[in-house]
């Protein structure tokens, strides 16, 4: 499995609107891409640096009918999870399941911008959810 690199930071909010006001007012972050991801019943907004560095932070809500991001948000809300950029997000998946470790998806599902995502179950990494991102334009797609 190859890592290029951190693409985003997870924050899950009540209100992916008020909370991109606050965020961008606060720290002068860019607004990026809004969506709501249908296969994950999740709205997302992605706040960039001034620079739209590789990294930025996305700000995610339940759309209903998520009741896993919704419990979270009910318990705690906060931090949900780090993602990181890979070259081939298949064969990443398939290497951690052949080594054991816990996954949520052992195939790529849809995510947010276009790409694919995976997710890791938190207690692969000592109770931090992790998703893995393949980019669209990884795979001969256009966002």
């Amino acid at each position: 499995m190859k890592i290029l690199g951190i693409d985003h930071v997870a924050v899950c909010v009540p209100d992916v609107g008020d909370a991109s006001e606050l965020w961008r007012s606060l720290l002068g972050l860019a607004g990026g891409p809004r969506e709501v991801v249908e296969a994950q019943k999740t709205e997302a907004a992605f706040l960039l640096t001034p620079e739209e560095a590789g990294a930025c932070v996305e700000l995610i809500a339940p759309a209903g009918g998520n009741p896993g991001l919704e419990k979270f948000l009910e318990r705690r809300g906060g931090l949900h999870h780090i993602a990181f950029t890979v070259e081939d997000l298949a064969g990443a998946l398939h290497e951690l399941d052949e080594r054991g470790v816990q996954l949520i998806d052992r195939v790529p599902r849809p995510g947010a911008r276009g790409h694919t995502v995976g997710f890791l179950h938190p207690s692969a990494c000592g109770g931090t959810l992790i998703e893995l991102v393949e980019h669209a334009q990884v795979r001969g797609l256009e966002r």
